[in-house]
């Protein structure tokens, strides 16, 4: 008999939440119909930088490179172009020398100019377009190991 009471209260109070969350319906603004000018139009969504998560990012002041153990990443960066085709910015990238190994290493950091482009579909969301390849160009020292200007392909 109590479990029946326990049960029937379980119910009720999961009904009375679901009632609360959904609101009166003049609580839902209303939708203005569609003009015939803007029927055809959509707001074009920005092309995105896709993270380490899987998250999309616009305009990310951090970026991580090096997914699998961080050993690179970049900071501090500021954009000054973002757009469909390509997005620029400048920053820091701060690179681990992994001496002696890379847990014992030292991170170093070297000013970039911070270049995406090649915009694709994204897998995950099609409808969604992602940069594909990013260039790094050091703009004073640089990593022992890396060219003044290096080219990666990013993760779909």
């Amino acid at each position: 008999m109590r479990r029946l009471a326990v049960t029937k209260a379980a119910a009720l109070c999961a009904a009375t939440a679901f009632v609360a969350a959904m609101g009166p319906a003049s609580a839902s603004p209303a939708v203005a119909p569609a003009s015939p000018g803007r029927a055809g139009a959509q707001q074009a969504r920005p092309t995105v930088l896709v993270d380490c998560l899987s998250k999309p990012q616009v305009r990310p002041a951090d970026f991580i490179l090096a997914c699998g153990d961080g050993n690179s990443r970049l900071a501090s960066l500021r954009w000054a172009r973002w757009d469909a085709a390509s997005a620029q910015a400048k920053g820091i990238n701060w690179v681990n020398d992994c001496k002696p190994y890379c847990a014992a290493g030292t991170f170093h950091s070297y000013r970039v100019v911070v270049r995406l482009d090649h915009p694709q579909s994204w897998k995950k969301d099609p409808q969604e377009k992602r940069y594909a390849r990013m260039t790094l160009t050091f703009t004073g020292d640089r990593p022992e190991r890396l060219a003044r200007t290096v080219t990666y392909s990013l993760w779909n």
